[in-house]
């Protein structure tokens, strides 16, 4: 049973895996025996210390630099690795923005720039990569999705735009790829104790009542309840699961939600 979800021999790339949720699917895919590729765009320091922070937790891991929206960038970021380390098994789109605006207000540079990096960014990457994944007749490649893929909310129009459109690429992908043995499929996190929402779980800011009472676990998810997903959608036992989006939110999107007076 357990070698249906060890990724003993894969290489795994995770987009913009420095940090958040990136890094949490990245140390969870470590631990599984994947080879770890990490990505960031900016800063070479930060790179370097996320890669041997993974070193010492025994996880094979090197990292590269390259914004994901620079098609460019990204093929040569793939050349090397394939130089470097070898022929990518498995590929995680994370990198994500989130401009939050109303659209009413919202410049269309702005709009633009969420496109850009949580939709076109995967696109390219993906490109990239399974030229050689269908070379060789196999490949795993999850699209992180989100709650806002299915739902809207104030302020949050261009990322729910993405991310929906994300949702649509997952599918299209899965449809012209699963012929050559190629899984895509993608998760849809809900909201996670990180330090970008370290701001938003205070006792005293409405957002964390708002979440609490409509998440039906009653509460923020942990970044390491995300990984049995990634593990699960990288290995052998989703072999035949293509073109879902798993949803990991709490039971968010199983209900209306409940009334005030519960």
């Amino acid at each position: 049973m357990n070698k249906l979800f060890d990724l003993t021999g894969k290489i795994a790339l995770v987009t913009g895996s420095t940090d958040g949720l990136g890094k949490a699917i990245a140390i969870g895919l470590g631990k599984a025996n994947a080879t770890v590729i990490i990505n960031g765009r900016s800063s070479l320091d930060k790179l370097n210390m996320v890669v041997e922070e993974f070193r010492k937790k025994g996880i094979k891991a090197t990292g590269y630099l390259c914004d994901v929206t620079n098609e460019a960038q990204v093929v040569e970021m793939v050349r090397k690795i394939q130089s470097d380390v070898g022929y990518i098994d498995i590929l995680v789109n994370n990198a994500g923005i989130n401009i939050r605006s109303e659209l009413k207000g919202m410049s269309v540079e702005q709009f633009k720039r969420n496109i850009d990096i949580n939709l076109i960014g995967p696109f390219i990457v993906s490109k990239a990569v399974v030229k050689e994944m269908i070379k060789r007749r196999s490949g795993k490649i999850i699209n992180i999705c989100s709650m806002m893929s299915e739902l809207g909310r104030n302020s949050v129009g261009a990322y729910a735009a993405s991310k929906g459109g994300l949702k649509m690429l997952t599918k299209n992908m899965a449809t012209e790829w699963a012929k050559h043995n190629i899984q895509v499929n993608g998760i849809g996190p809900g909201y996670f104790a990180t330090k970008l929402t370290v701001p938003l779980r205070k006792d005293d800011n409405p957002f964390n009542d708002f979440i609490i009472n409509r998440t039906p676990a009653g509460r923020w998810g942990d970044p390491e309840e995300l990984l049995g997903s990634a593990i699960f959608l990288s290995s052998k036992a989703s072999d035949f699961v293509n073109g879902h989006i798993l949803y990991v939110d709490g039971g968010i999107l199983a209900t209306i939600g409940k009334p005030s007076n519960e």
